[in-house]
């Protein structure tokens, strides 16, 4: 997780952080949902990814699911097949 005290991340430490790929990362900070500074390389502050990943929209698969079934009791929309 985010660790204690450190300033600032890299895009690269952001993306292991979050287990994604520097491409979400950059795709983020260019929808303004993480700040970032440019300073030379861009960099993000650990405020404010704790800050993201705190607020972050999370989806609760149960209730999706509960709420996709059809009237025949059969599942409709997507499949989390090992989950």
């Amino acid at each position: 997780m985010v660790r204690e005290y450190e300033p600032l991340y890299t895009v690269k430490e952001v993306s292991k952080i979050l287990r994604t790929n520097a491409s979400t990362v950059y795709d983020l900070i260019n929808q303004n949902k993480i700040p970032a500074l440019r300073l030379g390389m861009i960099k993000i502050r650990g405020s404010d990814l704790e800050r993201f990943i705190e607020t972050f929209p999370t989806e609760n698969m149960k209730e999706d699911s509960n709420e996709k079934e059809n009237q025949s009791g059969a599942r409709v929309g997507r499949s989390y097949a090992g989950v």
